[in-house]
């Protein structure tokens, strides 16, 4: 977890930052900002608040900056460096010399033609919390989309009312916040992104050059995710096995991530699958899968309870029936039964149950 309520929010640069496909240009300030005591804190929750709520990705899902051969290759994680590593007597000067070197490096990203020109904050906390250590972190984001506010002052005998475009402070567009630790493996990272379109990922993916932390987080979320594939696309392919048993196994996939504290793969496989030949399909699914996902995937971990909470959302045990039904099974198999009628040449579902509500 991170905690950043106590932060103290000592430096900020603020460039604006347009789409270069588009010559939207790029215009870079030429000093750090100088706000006022409550702009300050405004700011500081603005910038914050997406990362500290429980529940949130952010507060669970971490990243590490990546280079396929050398981490000190990534643009983000060499910028942040030196701004982590400047002595106190000049550490305003360097980073403003490095938000600038940022804010550019996001332009030469901002090739995609629907990505939005926007403002660009650099911001050095102090005193954040990581994972139970005190740390500084320099945070990264920008603002894209504009709220109409409605500005209200008394004028005279009555008042006067105009619209203006602002920023809403309690929606952050894209936000991360790399924190001085874990220096050798490309920083521990915390990521906002509330755009969700396919071309907002060049923050991600071209920007920041991230890769998700292997800790239980993601094993939890990787073996869930790995047991939907294997339930839905290769056992009907290698078995006759019915929706219903498929919804079945997937409950009985999810009700084991919720039940236990430690996944084991022996265990999980005897316990959920059962069956020894399905298992060594399972097995060498994973294999597989491990191979065409570049990841590996252990046999043992502390299970996540906020990864299985998220990753259960995805793991609906429906079964669709035409453009007619859907049925959703949550317990047990043996009250649903699959039969075939002569007289209509149709399938159809036998549902057990004692109460209708």
């Amino acid at each position: 977890m991170i905690y950043c309520d106590e932060a103290e929010l000592e430096l900020i640069a603020l460039h604006q930052v347009g789409n270069k496909t588009n010559d939207d240009g790029i215009h870079i300030s030429d000093s750090l900002l100088d706000i006022s005591e409550r702009v300050r804190e405004l700011l500081a929750a603005y910038f914050t608040n997406p990362f500290s709520k429980e529940g949130t990705v952010a507060a669970s899902e971490y990243y590490r900056l990546h280079h396929d051969s050398d981490i000190a290759l990534n643009e983000v994680y060499s910028f942040v460096s030196k701004i982590f590593d400047a002595p106190p007597d000049r550490c305003g000067e360097i980073f403003y010399e490095q938000s600038v070197a940022l804010a550019r490096h996001l332009y030469e990203q901002s090739t995609h033609p629907k990505i939005k020109g926007g403002e660009f904050y650099v911001a050095l906390l102090r005193g954040c919390i990581a994972d139970g250590e005190t740390v500084d972190a320099v945070g990264l984001f920008k603002s894209e989309n504009k709220e109409t506010f409605l500005r209200v002052w008394p004028q005279g005998g009555g008042f006067e009312i105009e619209s203006q475009q602002g920023i809403d402070i309690n929606r952050l567009d894209k936000g991360c916040l790399v924190f001085n630790t874990e220096r050798e493996n490309g920083c521990l990272v915390a990521v906002v992104d509330n755009t969700n379109r396919t071309e907002a990922r060049y923050w991600m993916d071209e920007f920041l050059r991230v890769r998700q932390r292997q800790d239980d987080y993601y094993q939890t979320a990787a073996t869930l995710a790995l047991c939907k594939s294997f339930v839905t696309r290769q056992l009907p392919q290698q078995y006759e096995v019915s929706k219903a048993d498929q919804a079945d196994l997937l409950n009985k996939s999810v009700a084991f991530f919720k039940e236990k504290e430690s996944f084991d793969l022996g265990e999980f496989a005897a316990e959920v699958i059962g069956q020894p030949e399905v298992i060594d399909s399972f097995k060498s699914y994973k294999e597989d899968y491990e191979k065409q996902h570049e990841m590996e995937i252990a046999d043992r971990f502390e299970i996540s309870a906020p990864a299985v909470k998220r990753q259960a959302r995805g793991i609906k045990s429906v079964i669709k029936l035409d453009r007619n039904f859907h049925i959703y099974v949550h317990g047990d198999r043996q009250l649903i039964r699959k039969g075939f009628d002569d007289a209509t040449g149709m399938h159809y579902y036998q549902l057990f149950f004692e109460n209708e509500t």
